[in-house]
């Protein structure tokens, strides 16, 4: 888990938006996480200082977040968010389901070349893409790489 930033507040007003406890919270929590949580996931830690907060109320300010640029959603089965704005890829484990960020080149001249191709055959205006990595994260991977070594000789 990450250190939660101070400036949770700043970033509300410099877009207007009001300062409200759970919006505060929401904000703090997922800034505090490198976890890429679910709705459900922010909800139980948002509970631990508001315990009064709806998950209703949680999904209001995710949505409300993400439509600010303040947070990203990761679309899948059950919606994860990010606060980590810069721009980076992810992995995924598919059998954990943990969601790693990933740095890498995102003007790579093999993507620009492709958006440009896609759009140039089908005459859609692409705005941005998005590159995820899937497989098993190295605690998946261990106890099955242990199932399969080798037997050593005598």
């Amino acid at each position: 888990m990450r250190t939660i930033p101070k400036n949770s507040d700043a970033a509300l007003r410099a877009r207007g938006l009001r300062l409200t406890g759970p919006r505060r919270v929401v904000l703090e929590v997922l800034r505090g996480s490198d976890a890429h949580p679910t709705a459900e996931s922010v909800h139980r830690l948002v509970r631990r200082r508001l315990p009064r907060v709806s998950l209703g109320t949680v999904y209001r300010n995710l949505r409300l977040l993400v439509a600010e640029g303040l947070a990203a959603e990761i679309p899948g089965p059950h919606a994860r968010f990010d606060a980590n704005m810069d721009a980076h890829h992810h992995f995924t484990c598919v059998r954990c389901g943990r969601i790693v960020d990933v740095d890498g080149p995102l003007a790579e001249p093999h993507a620009e070349a492709l958006r440009v191709r896609i759009a140039a055959r089908t005459g859609l205006a692409i705005t941005h893409h998005r590159i995820e990595f899937f497989g098993r994260c190295p605690q998946c991977r261990a106890p099955r790489a242990r199932l399969h070594r080798p037997r050593r000789s005598p």
